[in-house]
């Protein structure tokens, strides 16, 4: 009986070193603006960790800010999450990555929503990034979108595009973009916007100038859609986004991932991260699976009807 009961204690202190151990884990998201992408992104990292045991308000203090846009903020936030050490900050979109790595050498660091992870300089290396970083990039598949561009709109042949110069994910895309276009029969006219505000104006100074608009996975412009949108119908200007969360708000047609499920593989590398595994052991991800969403309804407002071909092929088709 004296056995029992000792093992019986000796169980229940087991039991509540566990939980206070998992208690004690700390996740902080920074994120560089609200929109429906980003968002989705970040619902899919708290599921994830949710189903993996790990319950905000149970056993996980969850820390979130959001830059609202502003770089500064941004590294604001950096510095902030740097000084509070976390046991994993999960930074979302390329400039809230950079901030966090730049004020940050130690706790580790899982980036998320990244096009280019080398170029934006979070790591030297996809198999083996090294130090405290790794994380998921989600690099447009910017050949096939210029197809899906021409597809909606067959005679295209100057397609204007909108990004922000500052933000490194933009530069790399708009390349891409220069050396796709081409091999499609289509001019790029570029419009610059480094601020939401400023997401109209560009659009506007498009009109009579191109065909068609495509709008990267910019989280500038992005942010401010609806104003592209606006223009578009204004001016019967067809208008494409890169990611598929913009053709619920009036994008035509987009060939993306869901971010959602850039979330659940983001929050899949924070668990084994706050299971003890090295950041810089665990290989960069690139989201590969695809989605093909329409959006017939904006298509003709814009002045353009989708194919039965391209609206049958759709996983969603927007009503």
């Amino acid at each position: 009986m004296q056995f029992t009961r000792i093992f019986a204690a000796a169980l229940a202190v087991l039991a509540l070193a566990q939980t206070a151990d998992a208690a004690d884990k700390h996740v902080a998201i920074t994120q560089i603006v609200e929109h429906p992408a980003l968002d989705a992104t970040r619902k899919g990292v708290r599921d994830t960790l949710a189903k993996a045991g790990y319950e905000v308000g149970k056993n996980l203090k969850w820390t979130y800010e959001n830059a609202q846009g502003n770089g500064t903020t941004a590294a604001q936030i950096a510095k902030k999450f740097a000084g509070e050490k976390p046991d994993v900050i999960v930074a979302i979109a390329t400039p809230s990555a950079q901030t966090v790595v730049a004020a940050n050498k130690s706790t580790p660091v899982v980036f998320t929503a990244v096009t280019d992870p080398i170029g934006a300089k979070l790591v030297s290396n996809w198999e083996k990034p090294g130090a405290n970083v790794t994380g998921i990039s989600d690099m447009s598949p910017i050949p096939a979108h210029m197809k899906l561009v021409k597809e909606v709109v067959p005679n295209a042949t100057r397609l204007g595009v909108i990004s922000n110069p500052g933000e490194a994910n933009s530069v790399t895309l708009v390349k891409a973009i220069e050396q796709a276009a081409p091999k499609e029969g289509m001019a790029v006219v570029m419009a610059a916007a480094t601020k939401s505000g400023e997401v109209l104006g560009a659009a506007r100074s498009l009109v009579g100038k191109v065909d068609a608009i495509y709008i990267p996975t910019d989280n500038t412009v992005v942010s401010a859609f609806e104003a592209v949108i606006k223009v578009g119908v204004d001016a019967q200007i067809p208008v494409i986004p890169g990611d598929t969360d913009s053709v619920a708000r009036g994008g035509i047609a987009a060939l993306s991932f869901n971010y959602y499920d850039v979330g659940v593989e983001t929050g899949e590398m924070v668990v084994k991260v706050l299971k003890g595994a090295n950041p810089g052991d665990l290989s960069v991800k690139l989201v590969e699976r695809l989605e093909l969403h329409v959006n017939p309804g904006s298509a003709e407002k814009m002045g353009v009807k989708l194919g039965d071909g391209l609206v049958k092929r759709a996983l969603k088709v927007i009503k």
